[in-house]
């Protein structure tokens, strides 16, 4: 059955109802039949938005109909048309804007998705092809570094020192310690009540001799964690993990002076304050959970003289972002001292992550960490590469740190590295992958016969 549509305010009729209503001669039946269609003509009309009424005289039902005059329109004026033009093209742009938004809204995280899982397995089989490590590829590093994770930090670290109500305390810092394993039974205040907000405790102290000073070993464990790496650092670059590199130079910055820088032999080399060949650089890398233990101490006696501060990404420290992550470390921010020990060239840094609210070294005041950088989407910040020293004079020099000294504190897990001299024959006492704890022998020195 065909229908014919017609513009809106006119009625939609089928061409022999039409011809019947605008008779002027037809009885008031065909006027109420236009009216009031039966059920059967309502099934098969289409729909009508705007129905003319006819005038009727309401005194005589037998009125004839008659049309409507169209009424003279006024012609607009020039200034009024174009204010309705520009009206009407600002509001086709906003659709077309509000459209587009839509569009990219909806398809643009998709495409983005599709777009990095094609990468990932392209990345991927080249690992494979060249039988290299399963590292990030540039374009996976730029995105992850990319994330507001400094943001998300500086959020965690507000929220942590929140007041905690008493009667959450026990919820809260019950399905946290469930949640990582917290040993409480070895804190100084074993009470989930004690504690007033998230950050005390993290922080929270130990009672006195949980912890054992190995008084034998020349270095001990500053803190409890997991040992991701060790060994040898003669090299430009060593290893954060087994098979993933990271530079010793971007690390720890450049030589303090440059009686060093012209010695025309290796920064690892030019470290070293021995230069009979007698020592050799070490590192050990310990990372700390966020249900460890999150103070650290002093591994040995040793006197800094020299504090950088280099405020760089928060990026995540676990094993699993350090063994896909080149450069981790020297991306990250990260407080590091710089002075001697016995056997020579000792440094103690404390690498900063994700959700790390501060780093809060007791013998540094001044010391101010996880500051705000701006926003650098898609590239790093120039504190990334950039630091501020502070050389430790006979002012503010601290005095010489005893073994088991304690240092500092980490409102949240993260990393310590240590890099230092020692003689040829030291001998590490661990294995990567193990628990250790504060005072622990991390080595010996192994007598020459």
């Amino acid at each position: 059955m065909v229908s014919y549509f017609v513009p809106r305010g006119r009625v939609l009729l089928k061409a022999g109802n039409l011809r019947k209503v605008v008779q002027p001669h037809q009885p008031q039946q065909l006027q109420l039949q236009a009216a009031k269609p039966t059920q059967q003509q309502i099934g098969s009309w289409p729909v009508v938005r705007h129905l003319r009424h006819f005038s009727s005289n309401s005194s005589s039902g037998n009125a004839p109909l008659h049309r409507l005059k169209p009424q003279t329109q006024q012609q607009p004026q020039p200034h009024k048309q174009q204010l309705n033009h520009n009206q009407n093209l600002a509001q086709v742009r906003r659709n077309v804007l509000s459209r587009w938004t839509g569009f990219l809204l909806r398809w643009a995280p998709m495409g983005i998705c599709v777009f990095g899982a094609i990468e990932w397995q392209f990345h991927k089989k080249r690992c494979e092809r060249d039988g290299s490590p399963r590292t990030a590829s540039e374009f996976q590093s730029r995105v992850y570094c990319s994330l507001p994770l400094r943001i998300i930090s500086r959020c965690w670290g507000w929220l942590a020192a929140c007041y905690m109500p008493t009667t959450l305390r026990p919820y809260v810092y019950g399905w946290y310690s469930s949640a990582f394993n917290v040993n409480l039974s070895e804190a100084q205040y074993p009470e989930y009540e004690h504690y007033n907000s998230l950050a005390e405790f993290f922080t929270r102290p130990l009672k006195e001799g949980a912890r054992t000073i190995d008084a034998n070993a020349p270095l001990v464990s500053p803190a409890d964690g997991k040992v991701l790496h060790f060994g040898s650092a003669s090299d430009s670059l060593i290893e954060q993990v087994k098979g993933v590199n990271y530079s010793i130079e971007d690390f720890l910055g450049p030589l303090q002076t440059l009686e060093e820088a012209k010695t025309g032999v290796s920064y690892a080399q030019a470290l070293k304050r021995q230069r009979d060949g007698t020592t050799e650089l070490y590192q050990c890398v310990i990372y700390l959970a966020p249900g460890d233990y999150h103070r650290f101490h002093s591994p040995t006696a040793w006197q800094p003289t020299v504090r950088r501060h280099f405020s760089g990404e928060l990026l995540s420290v676990s094993p699993k972002v350090a063994g896909w992550l080149p450069g981790l470390f020297c991306l990250n921010e990260r407080v590091l001292y710089m002075g001697q020990w016995k056997h020579g060239f000792f440094s103690y840094t404390a690498v900063g992550a994700t959700n790390v609210g501060s780093v809060e070294i007791y013998m540094d005041a001044e010391l101010k960490t996880n500051r705000w950088t701006g926003l650098n989407v898609g590239k790093h910040p120039p504190s990334t590469y950039e630091y501020d020293e502070v050389a430790l004079d006979a002012e503010q020099k601290p005095k010489e740190l005893g073994k088991g000294d304690l240092i500092g504190q980490f409102n949240m897990g993260s990393t310590i590295v240590l890099l230092f001299e020692a003689p040829k024959n030291f001998k590490f006492d661990i294995v990567a992958g193990q628990k250790i704890h504060v005072g622990e022998s991390l080595g010996h020195i192994v007598e020459r016969k």
